[in-house]
């Protein structure tokens, strides 16, 4: 009966991705990557799949829609960020110590596919949990000259330790609120510092100072 029901609910998801779609192309071009649109609506998709009751009447699409844009709009008011609960957090560091026992005992590094099996995950969540708690960005930092060079703290093709990926979100997260906002901003939305400045109502002056701060100090997580 269990493994009906996760079939079910894993067929409900993959037949509504379209919904996702439908509902992030409302926000495209307003300050927030397509991508990342998309991925905040999944986790709304995935939400609505786990509460939906066929028995009530409704079609699932209407059920889902609300949900998928619930989880779109909280992305510009968390400064393009996806917020996940502790239980959901604490699974997906479960799945990181699985994948490296798992890299361990087989000499190579597992793929979403086999890491949702073990966990007895669908591919879907377990490669959704990992995404929305580990985003793909990259931080401008300075060097003495103060020249602007490209460092990448967390990507997808990147082979360091999750656990450390998963400290530094940890550490930006705790930043005071408005550090944490202009760095979600520059980074996570791709904003200008003119753009961020205006959302914030700084000038440009200070929020690039801000920035060269910030930045600063979480290179010495790195």
């Amino acid at each position: 009966m269990l493994t009906k029901l996760n079939s079910e609910r894993d067929a409900l998801i993959e037949n509504n991705l379209g919904l996702v779609h439908a509902c992030a192309k409302r926000f495209k071009g307003k300050g927030i990557e397509y991508d990342d649109l998309f991925q905040a609506g999944c986790v709304g998709l995935v939400k609505a799949s786990d509460s939906y009751d066929k028995s009530r009447g409704f079609a699932f699409s209407t059920y889902a829609v609300p949900a998928i844009l619930g989880e779109i709009k909280r992305m510009f008011r968390d400064g393009g960020s996806i917020k996940i609960g502790r239980t959901q957090k604490e699974k997906a560091i479960s799945l990181v110590r699985l994948r490296d026992e798992l890299t361990k005992t087989k000499g190579e590094e597992p793929t979403v596919y086999e890491l949702a099996d073990y966990a007895g995950l669908s591919t879907f969540e377990t490669a959704q949990l990992l995404n929305a708690v580990i985003p793909p960005m990259s931080l401008t930092v300075f060097d003495s000259a103060e020249n602007e060079r490209q460092m990448d703290l967390i990507g997808y093709d990147s082979r360091a330790d999750m656990t450390d990926k998963l400290s530094l979100h940890t550490s930006i997260e705790s930043l005071p609120e408005e550090e944490a906002k202009i760095i979600k901003l520059r980074y996570f939305s791709g904003m200008t510092q003119a753009q961020v400045a205006e959302i914030l109502s700084l000038s440009q002056v200070q929020v690039s100072r801000k920035e060269k701060t910030i930045l600063k100090k979480l290179r010495g997580i790195i």
